[in-house]
């Protein structure tokens, strides 16, 4: 019986050629590589471990045979699915940047760990105690810092972790138990001379920081050994400045615990108000007996 190859449907094989030629490419690297490894293995003039060393460098190079011939194969189907990859990722890294952004930051923070839970912070325009951290925000209680009186305001704010990206984190945990606090008396010109009061207020801060001044002193060290650098304090200091419009501004700076500035930034604003006007009293009587 004579075979007629022209009845044959070959229509098959044409429409699935790329599963045709890798099924032969998978069996033509299967005997290959299983007869070159056989061959190494008979060959009684190579050493046990140099027979196993070229083994794994043949089964090594096969094995890359073998993935760049399926690349190959499939290069037309794999072209279309990586541009419809490459779109769907455009699009997703498009409607999800900030999300990704956030996570990011995450990153960052893990990584360089700038603060944690329960730490004062700066970050951009927000200030607070941070009170909750996870992959998208930090979660900060407001505290009051810009206005000294450094209370918490009862406002939370939450922060994208994006924020970190692009801003700097400034750690003021430090100020949680001592800060340098300062803060001015602006006054009209007249008559007083501010210089004649420096000394007195200096004598009144003395005494308000008496019964913490050897703390304030060893925390500053402290600080200043951590950080390695020179921080303003324990002692105090008073700055006697003007302004363009012609008003006398009184300038105190201090180092104190951070729950007693408020109040001694009020005792020391009345004990200058008390000389002030005994001064400008003074000046008043002199000038009304000539």
């Amino acid at each position: 019986m004579q075979l007629d190859l022209s009845q044959l449907d070959f229509s098959i094989i044409t429409d699935h050629v790329e599963i045709a030629l890798t099924i032969s490419w998978a069996l033509l690297f299967y005997i290959v590589r299983r007869y070159t490894k056989r061959m190494i293995r008979v060959n009684q003039n190579i050493e046990h471990d140099k027979k196993r060393q070229r083994i794994n460098t043949v089964d090594n190079i096969f094995n890359l045979f073998l993935v760049v011939g399926f690349i190959l194969i499939w290069s037309s189907e794999l072209q279309n699915i990586a541009i419809s990859i490459a779109a769907f990722m455009v699009a997703l890294v498009i409607a999800t940047k900030e999300f990704i952004a956030c996570i990011v930051g995450a990153f960052y923070r893990a990584s360089t760990r700038p603060y944690q839970v329960g730490d004062w912070i700066r970050i951009a325009n927000y200030e607070g105690e941070v009170t909750d951290s996870d992959w998208l925000s930090t979660t900060l209680f407001e505290v009051d810092l810009k206005g000294g009186s450094y209370t918490y305001t009862g406002r939370t704010t939450v922060v994208p972790n994006s924020v970190l990206l692009v801003h700097t984190v400034q750690n003021l945990n430090y100020m949680r138990r001592y800060v340098t606090h300062t803060f001015s008396v602006c006054r009209n010109t007249d008559d007083v001379n501010l210089f004649a009061i420096k000394e007195q207020i200096l004598e009144r801060i003395r005494e308000y920081s008496e019964h913490f001044h050897e703390v304030a002193t060893r925390y500053n060290s402290l600080i200043e050994k951590r950080l390695d650098i020179k921080i303003s304090g324990p002692e105090p200091r008073v700055r006697i400045t003007t302004t363009p419009e012609g008003f006398n501004v009184f300038t105190v700076s201090l180092f104190c615990p951070t729950e007693e500035a408020v109040d001694i930034e009020q005792k020391v604003t009345e004990d200058f108000m008390r000389f002030w006007f005994e001064m400008r009293s003074m000046a008043v009587d002199v000038t009304g007996r000539e």
